[in-house]
């Protein structure tokens, strides 16, 4: 079993996703953990629930409208639609991390924790990879308003295709996840979830953190500052050079909320990669101060779950009528 603690790498539990370390001897963390502070062992449960509820009930409303009101099926809409999936996903599965939690053991077999722990991931990657085929989208679409150029190849059946793409790809990725992930006894005889890694534990523990990192975050994250720099790049340019009408007001708005969307993606998932980069680089004690920040940045990761439906419900007049109709029809 791949020991985090080797080499004083920071193997603070994360439950499920293993940020920025992996889960392996979670249970004796934990147990001294809240020894010295016994009020989190109730507080992060709690704030887990929160997530959970307004993230299912958030997510389920948005998938709801976008298949149910013929006005919604846009091309980004398909993207947000396949974005609320995955956050639906991860939020269905956050009550058996609660309970592990709680247990500090994992009860629910090797098929469950493969399970998990590969849905876990498939939040990690699916909602970076969603938000830059978004910013992709974005660029054409301006790319084409500054050339007064149309886009027949943009349809719904084309965002389908390509989120199907997008899916398999997330799959691809996180197979090996899945392939590692086991039931294993720690010292005390205690049964956990984690990852097994094959000998030399520390050398693949290492590996799947620098590849969780540079195909989560390194990647997706610098081909959409590229894209969103060229954006306002051109932008620019057809302010001052040209004599285009200015992008109407939808279209404005529709680029408004995806770069909102990303800022606050960014905003949940920064601190969860940065502390991977700490984690592989320097040795810090299990301190309860150390193990509370790496709780707060995971319960920070799982929260950008339940923030992009209020996003979407603020930012953008068209779900908001969608909603608003469905509701009033639902009495009737």
């Amino acid at each position: 079993m791949a020991n985090s603690s080797e080499g004083g790498e920071l193997n603070v539990t994360f439950n499920g996703t293993s940020p920025p370390c992996c889960r392996d001897n979670a249970t004796n963390i934990n147990l001294t953990f809240y020894e010295q502070s016994p009020d989190f062992y109730v507080v992060l449960p709690v704030i887990y629930s929160v997530i959970c509820a307004v993230g299912l009930t958030g997510n389920t409303a948005v998938i709801y409208v976008i298949l149910k009101a013929p006005k919604m099926k846009t091309v980004t809409n398909m993207f947000i639609l396949n974005l609320a999936i995955a956050d639906d996903l991860f939020t269905l599965v956050l009550p058996i991390n609660i309970a592990e939690h709680l247990l500090h053991y994992w009860p629910f077999g090797e098929i469950l924790c493969k399970v998990i722990l590969s849905i876990d991931h498939y939040n990690i990657f699916s909602s970076i990879y969603f938000l830059t085929v978004m910013s992709i989208d974005r660029y054409l679409v301006v790319l084409a308003t500054v050339r007064s150029k149309r886009m027949p190849h943009r349809t719904y059946r084309a965002a389908r295709i390509i989120s199907f793409g997008i899916w398999c790809l997330v799959t691809l990725i996180v197979s090996p996840f899945f392939a590692f992930a086991n039931v294993y006894k720690d010292d005390l005889d205690i049964t956990s979830c984690g990852l097994n890694f094959p000998r030399p534990e520390r050398f693949w523990f290492k590996a799947s953190r620098i590849y969780t990192l540079i195909l989560g975050f390194a990647i997706p994250v610098s081909t959409i500052c590229i894209l969103y720099t060229m954006m306002l790049y051109n932008l620019r340019n057809m302010h001052l050079n040209s004599n285009t009408k200015a992008l109407d007001k939808a279209k404005k708005k529709v680029t408004i909320m995806v770069f909102i969307v990303l800022a606050v993606c960014l905003f949940c998932w920064t601190p969860f990669h940065l502390a991977t980069i700490v984690a592989l680089t320097t040795d810090l004690p299990q301190t309860p101060a150390v193990i509370g920040i790496s709780y707060f940045i995971t319960s920070l990761s799982y929260a950008n779950s339940c923030l992009n439906p209020f996003l979407y419900a603020f930012l953008d007049d068209s779900f908001q009528k969608s909603f608003r109709k469905m509701l009033e029809c639902r009495p009737a």
